[in-house]
């Protein structure tokens, strides 16, 4: 990987943690209170290069089924949408 991409926050990798919408909600309330940026990476074809996922303060998984990184970002978009919803009691999330 490449010095002017620095290391990532969120690696994307189908062996990565499973989180449940609530969760990712209380991450997500985490990485609010914490200020600053939270960086994703989703690999391409070849995946995510392994010292970047040594680098990475987490390796998360939204399947695990190998998906194109196009309908990933796709899925991580709607997943933060869902958990800021549920963060904000806006009832587009049900859990039940």
């Amino acid at each position: 990987h490449s010095a002017a991409v620095p290391a990532p926050d969120q690696v994307l990798d189908e062996r990565g943690r499973d989180l449940t919408t609530r969760q990712l909600a209380d991450r997500l309330a985490h990485w609010q209170g914490a200020g600053g940026d939270t960086a994703f990476v989703i690999g391409g074809a070849d995946g995510v290069d392994e010292g970047m996922k040594q680098q990475a303060a987490e390796m998360l998984r939204l399947s695990s089924l190998t998906l194109p990184h196009m309908l990933t970002r796709l899925l991580l978009c709607e997943q933060l949408y869902r958990a800021y919803s549920l963060l904000r009691n806006h009832p587009y999330h049900r859990e039940g």
